[in-house]
């Protein structure tokens, strides 16, 4: 691997690092630094896509809404770096107390981010958040473990 994309690979997982700490700390506008102005997200939670920074961090700031804490915890990243593109994959799980004072272990849920260099910072331009599902029943599966 060159130095340049080790710097790269360094910097992408420092924006993974960063969203955690974003999450954990319900810092909109720290994670509004992360995202690129025309962010395209295909998260958990309808409609099929959220189209824009504001639209992203609407869809954050509800998840917020239900969690007096919360944790993000990420596993198994993988990331690979192009010139100005990249991408990553991981595992994630939304955990903690919700506003009424029960504690919720959450789910893992698969992960791709997909990163532009704007500027010389990498920001994600993509993501997805998905769930399996079990064919038969037509049900999201929310227990599985990585």
């Amino acid at each position: 691997m060159s130095a340049q994309r080790e710097v790269d690979e360094a910097a992408i997982r420092q924006q993974v690092d960063n969203i955690v700490e974003g999450i954990g700390a319900k810092d909109l506008e720290g994670l509004r630094k992360l995202y690129a102005e025309d962010v395209v997200s295909f998260d958990v939670e309808p409609p099929l896509q959220h189209v824009g920074i504001e639209a992203k961090l609407k869809n954050w700031a509800r998840a917020f809404t239900f969690f007096r804490e919360l944790r993000y915890e990420v596993r198994d990243l993988a990331v690979t770096v192009g010139g100005d593109v990249a991408f990553g994959h991981c595992f994630g799980r939304l955990s903690g107390t919700l506003e009424n004072g029960t504690a919720v272990s959450g789910m893992w849920v698969r992960v791709t981010f997909c990163f532009r260099k704007t500027d010389g910072d990498w920001l994600i331009a993509h993501d997805q958040v998905s769930v399996p599902f079990d064919m038969a029943s037509g049900k999201g599966v929310a227990d599985l473990e990585p």
